[in-house]
Formats: C-alpha cells, structure tokens, sequence
C-alpha cells in the first residue's frame, strides 16, 4: 500500500518539494555563494586517507582472492571492493560524513546573524561534538555507512574492473588504457554506485544530522527515521538527493581511477613497486 505523502512546516502549512537547483539558488541568496562551500574542509580532510585506504585495502584483497596463474572472479572482484568500502567508512568516512553534515546542517551567521553557526569550521565540530555528545557521535550510522560504502565499491571496482577488462581485450594494441576510456567507465561505474544504495544513505545521513545525547539503539533510530520519512513525505523521498549525489560521485570516480591507472603505470616502472612475490 502506498502511503499518502504529506509534507507539512512548522507552521502545520503544506511544503511544496524543493529540488536540489531550487535549494542551491536559496543557499546562495540566504548565505551567498560560500554556503555552497560548508564542510569542504572535512571532505578534503578525509579525501586522501580515503582513497590511500580504499585502493591499498582493495589491491591487497583482490591479491589475496586471485587464484594462481588464474584471473579474479567477478564475484571475488566484488568481495575485494566490498572489503575496501567496509575499511574506509569506518576508518574515515563516518566521522568526516558527521562532521561534514553538521556543518551543512547548521544555521549560517548571516541568517542567525545573533547567535552564529555552531559550529566555525570542521576542527571546531569535531571538538563541540565530542565534548557535547561523547566520541560515540562521530560514529553515528555507521553501519549504515558500512552497507553504503560496501555496496559503493563493490559495484564501482566490479563494472569498472568488467569494463577495463572488455576494453582491454578489444583492444590488445594497447598496454594501459588510454586517460578518456579510463574516464568514461570511471564515470559509469561510479553513478552505478549511488543508483545501488539511495534510500541508506538518506536515511544514514538524516541520522548524522541529529544532535543530542540519545538513548536509542542505531537499530530503533533507523526505524524511526525511515517511517516518520515515509509516512510524511512518501517513498519517493528515499531517493531525494540522488541526482547531485550522481552528479557529485560519477565524476569523481572518473578522475579518480584515471589518476590512479596512470600512478600505478608510473609505479610499475619502479622496480621497488613491481616485484613478484616468491
């Protein structure tokens, strides 16, 4: 049964859906155009130590599930990513996501110019949160985020692994791939991801954004999110957000897995890098 979508304010008063090119357009005309920039810091923060931890974590395991003399499996490909995206949520993608989202979250100073935001920058949330609510906050969702970056990276290393292959063989003139064919599957295999997961990561980031001590099992506060989020605002709101999602992690993977096959070629020449194992 489909349940009747209401969304109401404050105010008891009927909301109309607001899109992500209508809520940009209001970040920047209630808090110029730097309110499109908040919790950039903890993104950069937890951006290299992510990547670090996810291929190293993956090549590791992809070494380990390879057969002798026998390619990797699809499956162990995917087993392989799956493990890579279970190490980095929660080594630094929750605590950068919480951190991340309070800053979003909060009210700027030029709408509240009386109290200010909350938060001034991502060292000062870390510290607030942890003294506020105990170092237990900054892993809030994270099994959420564990299924998330799971999914994420079993799918993204799968069909881009699929598609480097295929490629590869079509085209045995070439060593490595050229930068543009890395590109393009980069960019499919990372839109596949988010596609796979939408409804956790609404749900897991709803979570992150709620301050306060609370007595709630992660269990209980994920039930009570994904019903009051159904019940006021329909089903569809489980994808609400998907599209600049997309648009922000599909060209991301894109540039991502370009840089990373041309440091692995260059690598590869180094004979430090490019032992065999005895």
């Amino acid at each position: 049964m489909q349940l009747k979508r209401r969304e109401v304010g404050p105010d008891g008063k009927k909301v109309k859906p607001v899109g992500f090119i209508r809520t940009g357009i209001r970040i920047v005309q209630k808090e110029t155009p730097l309110g499109l920039y908040k919790g950039l810091g903890a993104v950069i923060a937890g951006i290299t130590p992510k990547m670090a931890i996810r291929f190293s974590t993956y090549e590791y395991l992809k070494e380990k599930l390879t057969p002798v003399d026998k390619p990797i499996s699809t499956l162990n490909t995917f087993v392989a990513g799956v493990g890579a995206g279970l190490t980095e949520a929660v080594l630094i993608v929750n605590p950068t996501e919480v951190v991340k989202i309070r800053l979003q979250a909060q009210a700027h100073s030029l709408v509240d110019p009386v109290t200010g935001p909350k938060y001034r920058n991502a060292a000062h949330c870390v510290y607030t949160v942890i003294r506020e609510e105990g170092i237990g906050a900054m892993y809030r969702g994270v099994v959420l985020t564990a299924a998330r970056q799971a999914s994420n990276q079993g799918v993204n290393f799968t069909v881009y692994s699929g598609l480097k292959a295929k490629l590869q063989e079509l085209q045995p003139e070439y060593q490595m791939l050229p930068s543009w064919q890395t590109s393009i599957i980069g960019l499919i295999s990372g839109a596949l991801g988010p596609l796979s997961n939408a409804p956790l990561d609404t749900i897991k980031t709803r979570m992150q954004r709620e301050g306060g001590h609370s007595t709630e099992s992660g269990l209980a506060r994920f039930t009570r999110i994904a019903k009051q989020l159904i019940q006021q605002e329909g089903t569809a709101a489980l994808y609400r957000g998907i599209t600049p999602r997309i648009m922000r992690v599909a060209p991301g993977q894109a540039v991502t897995f370009t840089i990373y096959e041309m440091a692995r070629g260059q690598l590869n020449k180094i004979p430090i890098f490019n032992q065999t194992p005895a």
